[in-house]
Parts: structure tokens; C-alpha cells; sequence
């Protein structure tokens, strides 16, 4: 098994704790978090060992792979003190909110050859990732249009959504990871950006936005185009649709059963959809993980490291940009 250690224990890095815990390729061996007594509280629930300085895990010569879950901010000074330390390194999106301090990181590491996974989960979806084997099989054609469209269930709480780097940053970097996706060896050459609050004001307040919209042009002229939404009253929407020459493709929502009732009320009278990103995802976190295990392992190359997260965020800046230009902008990728 491969000694790892995880960093920071909110909302996601217990998630991953727990898959770490359960998965046959890791040993949990240590957990951090700045806040001590989260690190002793989940000590037990992940059987493992609560350490009170990342540097214990950097120094053991047994620790294969540091995770780093923790919060945004601090991601960056991770990935350079375990890239030193000779660690291989996953890390949750985004990287940073600075394209500077990604920038700096970039060129303080390439010497290292450093091996950095990215959390970019949804490239490891089956239904998302089917999508992209069949489109380079063929069986749509050339590809001519991208649509996406990410709902949330609710938005996060305010206190999240001021440090989140706002909806292009934090939510539609996904999107943009997946337009990057599809389009393989095609690039995006420009985006313009809309964005609005109707139904919560408090958004207003942060200068943030509940619903958002981009259009994405390729360097050969496909285009895309994804919705966003913080707030979804039927639950979790998470639909893809490529459109090619010859066909389409669409990945569907998942629900809590797949069974349709048909009835003299209704027909095609279907369960709710699934109403969180743990369980909508959940495969692809798993998958995830087994990939991380390979690569460690040199058996493959991650779906998405270092490189996909510096341009998903190079994407959203732009996108930030064109709401004040209110045109296209370029983006060189």
C-alpha cells in the first residue's frame, strides 16, 4: 500500500479521508489541518495519526504522496514544500485565485520534474468520460458545439462565497476543465461572459453572481456554451451535449432510482435527481483516486495536473474580464 498523508480536513478532505481510508491502495497515514482539534477529531473516525505540523509529513521518508484538501489559499506553498520533499502530489481545484502565484510556482518546481495530480474530478465520471471516448471514436463526426449545463441544488454559505474567487473561479472552473476536455488537441481562443442575480440580492453584496452564462469559441470554430446556476429547485443538474456532424452525444442527470412511472395522472413520471455533488460524483471520486494510484506507481499520466488547472484558470479570469468589457476576449492558453 502507498503511504499518504492528507491535508486539510473540511467538507471535501473528509470526503477524501474516507475514501483513503476504504481504498486498497493507500495507507492513510497522517492528517492535518490548521485547525488542531479537526485533526484530532477525525483521527479517530479515519484511524489514522493527527499530526500538528505538515512538516512530519514532508521529513517521513515512508510518505509516498501528500493530498491537499485544504483550503485554496493555502495550496500553493503545499504543492512547493512537498514538491521539494520529493513527494508526489495531489491537489484539489483550483490551485490559486492568482495566475501570478501559479505562474511563480510553475517555474520555482519545473526543475524538481515535479508529479502533481488535479482535482478535476468530472473528467473521471463514466458517463462524462464515455462521452469523450465516443466522440474519438467517431460516432458524432467532426465536433461543432459544446453545451453545458451545472446547477447547484443551493448556493454555499455567504462566508464560503466571499473567499471563493466567485462563480467563474470556484464553479465554472469545472466547465471550462471540460470544454478543454472535449476539445483535445483544439484549444479555446476566446470567451464572453454574462452573469446576473434575480432571485437572492445577497450576491449583490459580494459582487458575485447565482447565474452565469459563457460562450467559448475554439481555435476551429467550435462552440461552446455553459450555464450556471447556484440555486436548482429539482436538485443537482449536470448535463453534457456534444453536437457533431454526424450525431450527438449527452451525458444525463442521475437520479435517486431510475424507475418511470407511467399512470392515467402522469407518464414518464421520474425520482427526484440526486441533490449533492458528493453523491452525483461519487464514481468519479473513486476513479480518481484509483488513477492517483497508478500514476504513483508509473503505470499512467493523470487525466488532469498542474497544466489543467493553470489554464482553467486563465479561462475564468477572461471570463471575469468580459463581464466589465462586456465583448470577447482573447485567451492564450
Amino acid at each position: 500500500m502507498i503511504d499518504i498523508a492528507l491535508f486539510g480536513l473540511g467538507r471535501i478532505g473528509i470526503m477524501h479521508g474516507k475514501n483513503l481510508m476504504r481504498s486498497k491502495d493507500f495507507n492513510l497515514k497522517y492528517i492535518y489541518d490548521i485547525e488542531q482539534k479537526l485533526s484530532k477529531k477525525y483521527s479517530k473516525t479515519l484511524k489514522t495519526k493527527a499530526i500538528n505540523n505538515p512538516s512530519l509529513a514532508y521529513k517521513d521518508k515512508d510518505i509516498k504522496a501528500i493530498f491537499i484538501a485544504s483550503t485554496t489559499s493555502t495550496h500553493i506553498k503545499f504543492i512547493l514544500d512537498g514538491v521539494k520533499n520529493k513527494k508526489i502530489i495531489f491537489c484539489e481545484k483550483p490551485l490559486d485565485l492568482s495566475i501570478k502565484k501559479i505562474e511563480s510556482c510553475k517555474k520555482k518546481i519545473k526543475r524538481l520534474n515535479p508529479k502533481i495530480q488535479l482535482g478535476f474530478n468530472r473528467r473521471y465520471d463514466p458517463t462524462h468520460n464515455n462521452l469523450r471516448k465516443q466522440l474519438l471514436s467517431g460516432k458524432i463526426g467532426k465536433l461543432e458545439k459544446i453545451i453545458i449545463t451545472s446547477r447547484d441544488p443551493a448556493p454555499p454559505t455567504m462566508k464560503y462565497l466571499k473567499e471563493s474567487g466567485g462563480i467563474f473561479r470556484d464553479m465554472m472552473i469545472h466547465d471550462f476543465d471540460l470544454v478543454r476536455f472535449y476539445l483535445g488537441n483544439d484549444e479555446p481562443a476566446k470567451i464572453i461572459a454574462s452573469g446576473s442575480n434575480i432571485s437572492d440580492k445577497r450576491f449583490d453584496k459580494i459582487k458575485d453572481f447565482e447565474l452565469a452564462s459563457t460562450i467559448i469559441r475554439s481555435k476551429a470554430g467550435v462552440q461552446c456554451i455553459i450555464t450556471n446556476s447556484r440555486h436548482c429547485s429539482f436538485g443537482y443538474d449536470q448535463r453534457i451535449e456534444l453536437f457533431g456532424s454526424k450525431g450527438m452525444l449527452i451525458s444525463e442527470n442521475k437520479r435517486q432510482n431510475e424507475t418511470s412511472l407511467y399512470s392515467a395522472q402522469s407518464t414518464s413520471n421520474k425520482s427526484p435527481l440526486l441533490n449533492f455533488f458528493i453523491e452525483r460524483y461519487k464514481d468519479a471520486y473513486k476513479n480518481q483516486l484509483k488513477d492517483f494510484a497508478k500514476f504513483i506507481r508509473k503505470k499512467i499520466q493523470p487525466l488532469a495536473g498542474f497544466e489543467e488547472g493553470r489554464k482553467a484558470l486563465i479561462i475564468a479570469n477572461a471570463a471575469q474580464k468580459s463581464l466589465q468589457s462586456k465583448k470577447f476576449e482573447k485567451l492564450n492558453l
